[in-house]
């Protein structure tokens, strides 16, 4: 893929809190980076845990207390027949049980878009959520470590390559909050065997290498050493963290990466602090982090031009339903419109 376009394009998160296909699909088609939804209120399938399991050998699912496990025994039981459906590509495609609106997605008319995305659950975080009959999580198993990067690898390829067949500019992204978790003394998967482990993983990806993230890890651990081509994150909440790193963001930014700058909230609580003058004042905060990495180096030109922006996370505790999503939502574009306008961005 050439460079990508930045200038203050908009997209999202996929995890949406819709109950319906519709709604779902209006919302996350109105973006400027279209992509298609989650909708884990519309089914425990959509769950992005146990949406990308189907197919992974040993498995429990019980929709009935919305949990999601593995039995080692029944992995090693089941490993020689997945190994004879191993290079069956449906073995890896989204089957409409686990996604309600991927087919939907894929048959909208997309032309317009100069990019579109997709989006799954990535291998530490699921290896650190997903646990065995001891609770323990199945990153720290050797065999199965090795085993979930190169599947939920070749998951993501099946996605990407379905996006391709309706869109020659797709990618798909990691979504990675257990990244979080690793610069914490409460995990026994170390930083340095993460590294590794990610990168081999990306090695294995194709298309753009993309990674977004909520929470707060070493943002050194992202910025440096993985070659990724979009970092999305949560700049509402972290950016006085994040933007301290301007070394590793000049350089990230200068091979021609992405960073989608997640600035505005979608707790409704949050947005209704901002009150009447939200997008001013959204505007104003993201420019402050802007001018701060321009007057250390990191040029505004620059910064926009590698620029996207979105919410800052995705939300599904709000009372309100998706209503204060939505809100945020159309803040995003209003602050696209007007930055675009502010600086004489195409």
């Amino acid at each position: 893929m050439n460079k990508m376009p930045g200038n203050c394009l908009t997209t999202a998160m996929g995890i949406l809190p819709h109950d319906n296909i519709a709604d779902a699909l209006k919302i996350s088609l109105s973006v400027d980076i279209a992509f298609w939804p989650q909708l884990p209120r519309y089914s425990f399938y959509e769950d992005m845990y146990v949406q990308v399991s189907e197919n992974f050998p040993g498995i429990r699912l019980d929709e009935e207390k919305r949990k999601i496990g593995l039995d080692t025994a029944d992995f090693y039981r089941q490993l020689p027949d997945y190994a004879l459906q191993s290079e069956d590509e449906d073995t890896y495609k989204l089957s409409k049980k686990y996604t309600a609106a991927f087919d939907a997605f894929l048959k909208e008319d997309l032309s317009g878009y100069k990019l579109v995305r997709g989006q799954s659950i990535g291998p530490v975080s699921y290896g650190l959520k997903i646990t065995d009959e001891n609770l323990k999580p199945i990153i720290y198993n050797d065999d199965l470590r090795l085993f979930l990067f190169d599947f939920i690898a070749r998951k993501v390829n099946s996605q990407y390559r379905r996006l391709q067949e309706v869109h020659p500019r797709s990618f798909v992204w990691v979504d990675e909050p257990g990244l979080e978790m690793l610069f914490s003394s409460f995990t026994g998967y170390s930083s340095d065997r993460a590294h590794r482990d990610f990168r081999a993983f990306l090695d294995l990806m194709e298309g753009p290498r993309s990674v977004h993230l909520c929470g707060n890890p070493d943002w050194s651990f992202l910025l440096s050493g993985l070659d990724l081509d979009i970092l999305s994150l949560d700049i509402f909440g972290n950016g006085h963290i994040f933007t301290r790193y301007v070394e590793e963001i000049k350089a990230f930014l200068e091979r021609g990466a992405i960073i989608s700058w997640g600035i505005v909230p979608t707790l409704t609580e949050e947005l209704e602090e901002l009150e009447t003058a939200a997008v001013h004042h959204l505007v104003e905060k993201l420019e402050e982090y802007w001018r701060f990495l321009d007057s250390r180096g990191v040029s505004l030109d620059l910064i926009l031009d590698r620029a996207w922006l979105a919410p800052a996370r995705c939300c599904l505790i709000n009372l309100d339903g998706a209503k204060s999503v939505e809100r945020a939502f159309r803040f995003v574009s209003q602050m696209a419109a007007l930055l675009r306008e502010r600086y004489n961005l195409t």
